[in-house]
């Protein structure tokens, strides 16, 4: 199945990107949230990729116009007439996902493969929204999805293998590296990321040792390129706590959210995007 037309449900930091990514591959793209400031803010955001592009001189401006041109703003589904291949990246919560892919399935043509960028909730249970289960697939980018070549694509109990292939290829269509993994909570790369750090927050609590001794120990230890905690914030501690939690539930006390983590997303603290969280940040 040939993918001539995209869209994307969420203009938030991931969607935007996944945005991006779409357009600088020459398709066109819908970029759909709930009113015109969010996806205002996304298309912000995609402007804010090219145009550091055309600072460094990968692109032109010309060029960073016309891949613009290719994003098309959008508050309603008017627009969901013609798309092949539609990626969700509304927050990390079921019920909301599933109520997405329901009014998808009223919108979408018959053969639109709709997949979610989950990055631990059930693809089978979004599919059992609709009534193409066949046509629902996991499509897990990475943050930043700008830069980060890794794509999960996850099958549902039901999804077929046309659909799996197609979103293999349209991974590597978009220039990414795609991974096919069996569903479960978490996939492949989530379940060893947030057991490392499940571990290094009960570390930090344990020890008393700040994020940032932490952070600067495994840099120089392990040659990490950025500290788990200062990546906990750039992913969103509100993403990291529901995909605890989801994994808490699933394989029990290994994946335990400890308290810390817990209170700074009740306080909103949630890393670089409200400018607080294991770290301060400033613009």
């Amino acid at each position: 199945m040939y993918i001539f037309k995209a869209a994307v449900v969420g203009a938030g930091a991931m969607g935007a990107e996944i945005a991006e990514v779409i357009s600088a591959s020459e398709l066109p793209v819908v970029l759909k949230d709930l009113d015109d400031a969010m996806v205002a803010k996304g298309l912000k955001r995609i402007e804010g990729i090219y145009a550091e592009r055309v600072k460094r001189g990968k692109m032109t401006p010309q060029e960073m116009r016309n891949k613009m041109d290719l994003v098309i703003p959008a508050t309603t589904f008017d627009d969901f007439g013609d798309v092949d291949f539609v990626v969700e990246a509304v927050p990390e919560r079921i019920e909301i996902k599933k109520a997405v892919f329901a009014e998808l399935d009223q919108v979408c043509p018959g053969q639109t493969i709709l997949a979610s960028n989950t990055s631990a909730l059930s693809i089978s249970e979004m599919a059992s929204a609709t009534k193409r289960p066949d046509k629902i697939v996991g499509f897990h980018f990475f943050n930043p999805a700008s830069v980060m070549k890794l794509v999960e694509v996850i099958p549902g109990s039901q999804t077929s293998e046309e659909t799996a292939a197609t979103a293999m290829e349209f991974a590597q269509s978009l220039r990414k590296i795609p991974v096919r993994v069996k569903e479960c909570p978490g996939f492949l790369v989530n379940r060893i990321l947030m057991a490392g750090m499940a571990e290094l927050l009960r570390v930090q609590e344990e020890s008393g040792a700040s994020p940032e001794e932490i952070d600067a120990v495994l840099r120089q230890a392990a040659g990490l390129p950025v500290g788990p905690f200062l990546l906990a914030d750039m992913l969103g501690l509100d993403v990291v706590y529901h995909v605890a939690k989801t994994l808490e539930a699933a394989y029990g006390d290994r994946f335990h959210v400890p308290e810390s983590l817990a209170r700074l997303v009740e306080a909103n603290h949630l890393g670089v995007k409200t400018g607080q969280g294991f770290y301060t940040h400033t613009a």
